[in-house]
């Protein structure tokens, strides 16, 4: 983890799910003096409930239940347990809630967005057209604010220099991208392998922070996730982003969300920093940043673009808020930059979120989803708590 879990469970109120064996199904869990309690109840069965109440941190602190172990032990046994039906095991902290992203949100990312559509999902052509669009708007993009009087000349500028994509339009004008990432409780959690699907030969991970947001457009709580890219895919056609964005163990969150109190709120997203290690069998490794304070909006803007009288989310939604990292390095060959390997190790960090560590395979490689909305309800009736 980022932090000793200690210190960093110790100052927050954490709450995600896990698979019981003994009950054939989830339960919601919280972190409580380092240890994991089940604190699943006919008010609460599922994340959504728990969101749903005006005060989730008040029913957490006063929810009694049974103690599964350390989080020390959960943690540690993550890689082995992951996936497997007889063993307790970490699951994305989300479940009844719609899974939204917002694409190109930070200006300076926007660029690698533009490369690709220019390259045609080409990683050999990646180079040079980065050279030109960069020598073209320089340091234009720090800072700048989509929407803003700044943000229409820099798209003016890189209109009339030949450059125009559909992505400046998204990136730096008044209406966000937002998707749909993946369909309900598909999203894999800690120590899950996540997918990538195998016509790809140009990805990589995004590192990003995920709100968790009821349904009135309350955010909650913040967690971390990884949405993971095949830039080659979009790169071909926008309209490809279904199958760039949402294949099997394609949308990683966790490993718990961290609601919001006293001591956490949505300032400390607005200046909080990620780190992004990738670590291949072949040796390779990789370490990025990316930083909220450079997104070109506000995340409570992203909320308000993605909720309202236009479209209204019964369940609440976790929204991925995009990622100023973009990976150029070369791995392979010179002047290609960085794509994923079978087996790379991903971990995504961030002091008052924790780690969200994943291993890379492919979509059809990874254990198939089979678990879904009907499988919890009948769980959850057999048990009781519906």
């Amino acid at each position: 983890m980022a932090d000793s879990t200690t210190d960093l469970f110790g100052k927050g109120h954490f709450v995600g799910r896990v698979f019981r064996p003994d009950r054939g199904g989830p339960s919601l869990v919280a972190v409580r003096d380092g240890k994991v309690i089940d604190i699943t109840a006919p008010a609460h069965p599922t994340m959504r409930d728990l969101l749903e109440a005006d005060d989730p941190v008040a029913l957490v602190e006063a929810a009694d239940g049974e103690t599964l172990g350390s989080i020390d032990a959960l943690l540690a046994a993550a890689f082995d347990a992951a996936g497997d039906p007889g063993r307790l095991h970490l699951l994305a902290p989300c479940d009844l809630q719609a899974v939204k992203a917002c694409g190109v949100t930070f200006a300076r990312s926007m660029i690698e967005r533009v490369i690709e559509e220019k390259a045609a999902g080409n990683a050999a052509l990646a180079a040079a057209i980065r050279t030109r669009v960069t020598a073209i708007v320089g340091d234009s993009l720090r800072d700048l604010k989509a929407g803003s009087e700044e943000a229409v000349r820099v798209k003016a500028t890189l209109i009339e220099e030949g450059v125009w994509s559909q992505y400046l339009e998204v990136g730096i004008g008044p209406d966000a991208e937002v998707f749909t990432k993946a369909p309900v409780l598909s999203a894999v959690g800690h120590g899950a392998s996540v997918g990538l699907h195998p016509v790809s030969t140009w990805n990589n991970p995004e590192p990003e922070i995920v709100l968790a947001v009821d349904s009135r457009g309350r955010v909650k709580g913040a967690t971390l996730g990884n949405d993971v890219n095949l830039r080659d895919v979009e790169g071909r056609s926008a309209l490809l982003l279904g199958k760039a964005k949402d294949n099997n163990a394609s949308a990683a969150i966790g490993p718990f969300i961290r609601l919001f109190d006293t001591g956490y709120g949505i300032d400390d997203v607005r200046r909080a920093d990620l780190s992004l290690r990738v670590e291949g069998e072949d040796g390779f490794v990789m370490d990025g940043t990316s930083t909220m304070r450079e997104i070109s909006r506000d995340p409570l803007d992203l909320v308000a673009q993605t909720i309202g009288a236009h479209h209204q989310y019964p369940d609440g939604f976790m929204l991925y808020m995009g990622t100023l990292f973009a990976p150029i390095q070369d791995r392979d060959v010179k002047g290609q930059g960085f794509t994923h390997k079978r087996g790379d190790r991903v971990t995504i960090s961030n002091l008052e979120l924790g780690s969200l560590v994943n291993i890379v395979s492919l979509s059809t490689e990874c254990p198939p989803w089979t678990f879904g909305i009907a499988d919890l309800m009948r769980n959850l009736s057999a048990r009781g708590l519906l």
